[in-house]
């Protein structure tokens, strides 16, 4: 199993960095009230990064919003 995960990871990050080099070439990116060049890949990775911490804060301020809730004191018929 520890075998077929270093694989994986491998692999993925072998087709990344293929991704990434096959999109060098610059871009604009208009960000707020200002725009940025950037080479492609760049910006492809600025967004990887932040979908990633978007997806583990999300889910962490939803749990945390649940261990917060009133709970019920022993021996109450609730």
């Amino acid at each position: 199993m520890r075998k077929a995960k270093l694989i994986a990871v491998i692999v993925v990050s072998l087709l990344t960095l293929v991704i990434l080099l096959q999109n060098t070439e610059p871009v604009q990116a208009r960000i707020l009230l200002t725009t940025v060049q950037m080479s492609r890949a760049l910006l492809m990775m600025l967004m990887f990064v932040l979908g990633f911490v978007v997806g583990i804060l999300v889910p962490t301020y939803f749990l945390r919003k649940t261990d917060h809730r009133a709970k019920p004191e022993p021996g109450s018929s609730r």
